[in-house]
Parts: C-alpha cells; sequence; structure tokens
C-alpha cells in the first residue's frame, strides 16, 4: 500500500485547529496509518498543536513544518520536505487565509499581494501539489466565504478572492472528476475565532449571532461533505436562508446594503 498523508494548511488559526481536532479522532490518522501534515506561520504554535493533538493520539504520525501560504519561496520550500517524505495526498484541506476589510485606498501594495495570494494563490498552489502527488480517492477542501457571493464594499479584495477560489474549486473539480479526485468548497460566514471577530459578530445584532458558526461545526460539515463527494456547501442554516432569500434582489440592492452596513467596520489583523 501506498504511503498517503493528510495536509492541513492554516492549521494554529481557529478553523485549523477544529479541523486538526476532527482530524486526530479519524481511526486512520490515530493510528498512524496516514500521517498528518500540519502547516501555518508559526513553528511555535504548531509545535503546541502537535503536543496537543499526540496527548489525545500518542500513535499518530504528525509532521509540522512553518509555511507562508503567501509566499511562492516558502510553499517551495513547503513542497520540497514534502517530496522527501515521499507520501501521496489523500486529502488537503486549505484553511490558510487573511481576513483584511478596510477602504481599498487605505491598503499598501504590499498588504495588497499579501491578501491575494493568502487567500487565493496559496490554495491554488497548494490544489496543483495535491493534484499531481493525489493518492487513489484523493480530496480536496477548499475553504472559500460567503462574503465571496457577492461583491463587497470595504470588504471588496477578499470578497473578490474568495469569490475566485469558489470558482476555481468548481472548475477544477470538473477537470479531475475522470481521475477520482474530489473538491469540495465551503462558504461558511463569521467564525468567533478572535476577538475582532466576536466583536464584528456581536455589531451585527440578532443576524449576527444567527449567521454564525463555531469552527468546530464548520469543520465537522466540510469533512462530511466531502466524504459525500458534495461540490460546494454553504455552511450553517442563516447562511443557507440568507443566500436563499436574496436571490431575486437587484445586485446593485444588495451592495447599498452591504456597503452601508460594512463601511462602519475596519480591521487588518493581518
Amino acid at each position: 500500500m501506498e504511503n498517503t498523508c493528510v495536509i492541513l494548511t492554516g492549521a494554529t488559526g481557529g478553523l485549523g485547529k477544529a479541523f486538526a481536532e476532527e482530524l486526530i479522532l479519524k481511526k486512520e490518522i490515530a493510528d498512524g496509518e496516514r500521517s498528518l501534515v500540519l502547516t501555518g506561520r508559526s513553528e511555535e504554535k504548531l509545535a503546541l498543536l502537535k503536543s496537543d493533538l499526540l496527548l489525545r493520539a500518542p500513535n499518530a504520525e504528525i509532521y509540522t513544518k512553518s509555511a507562508d501560504m503567501s509566499l511562492e519561496e516558502s510553499r517551495n520550500e513547503f513542497f520540497s520536505a514534502l517530496e522527501s517524505r515521499g507520501e501521496k495526498v489523500s486529502l488537503l484541506i486549505n484553511a490558510a487565509g487573511a481576513d483584511i476589510q478596510k477602504p481599498f485606498e487605505t491598503y499598501t501594495q504590499k498588504k495588497l499581494l499579501f491578501q491575494c495570494r493568502a487567500n487565493f494563490e496559496g490554495a491554488a498552489a497548494m490544489s496543483l501539489y495535491a493534484v499531481q502527488n493525489a493518492a487513489a480517492g484523493a480530496k480536496i477542501i477548499n475553504i472559500s466565504s460567503v462574503s465571496g457571493i457577492y461583491p463587497m464594499p470595504y470588504f471588496a479584495v477578499y470578497s473578490a478572492m474568495k469569490g475566485a477560489l469558489t470558482s476555481f474549486s468548481l472548475a477544477l473539480r470538473k477537470e479531475v472528476k475522470k481521475r477520482g479526485i474530489g473538491v469540495t468548497v465551503i462558504l461558511p460566514g463569521a467564525m468567533p475565532t478572535r476577538e475582532d471577530i466576536r466583536e464584528q459578530i456581536r455589531g451585527q445584532k440578532l443576524w449576527g449571532k444567527l449567521a454564525a458558526e463555531p469552527p468546530s461545526v464548520v469543520a465537522k460539515a466540510a469533512l462530511r461533505a466531502a466524504e459525500k463527494n458534495r461540490a460546494k456547501v454553504i455552511a450553517g442554516f442563516w447562511n443557507k436562508a440568507m443566500n436563499a432569500c436574496t436571490k431575486l434582489i437587484p445586485l446593485s440592492l444588495k451592495m447599498k446594503f452591504i456597503e452601508k452596513r460594512w463601511s462602519k467596520i475596519s480591521k487588518d489583523a493581518f
């Protein structure tokens, strides 16, 4: 049997940790039959996460290597490390991302490139590696966002990149279907992973509370969707309801509402 691995990017973030905690419960990973490869920008945080996971599953084979998905050189170093292990990819979860939200004119060129590369280029590059090194029946999970469904003033770059990731994932799914590779894209709403996001959810009052989903719920839903080989999943009942109820509203009106609401929020957590 070929040696296989599960790769998780953004492993030290709120959603990434939730995925790691779900994955370590799977028998083939807990028993060391399939290795778990974790990457994020902080080697220290990765080491802490690995230690916690090994307390739950001492026989698991966990490999960590820091990498910045927004940097080509860092990704290439990560790819070289993966290749040296000689494992095929059975599952790739692209959970890395950056949710910068502010007027476009306040960006720097560096910050603009970082957000584009972190939210789209990194996931596409990892998907290419996974497709070219896929095990039989391999699966890819890309984490997009409901923010990518419509253009969002004051969240323009993030919504554009997440929309691109959704489109890319659906197109890639068609291309690799004949090889038995599944691609699933997940569109969650806000997740209370950091204090600034919790504050944003509170500021949206009732709707914010209804639409928000804990990272653990999103991770479980994503893994179930991939197992069922679903193409696209909007996470959370209220996010599905919002999408369905707004389909017939003219885009100009939706964008006017978004502009008014989101112009009051600014965050630059990265």
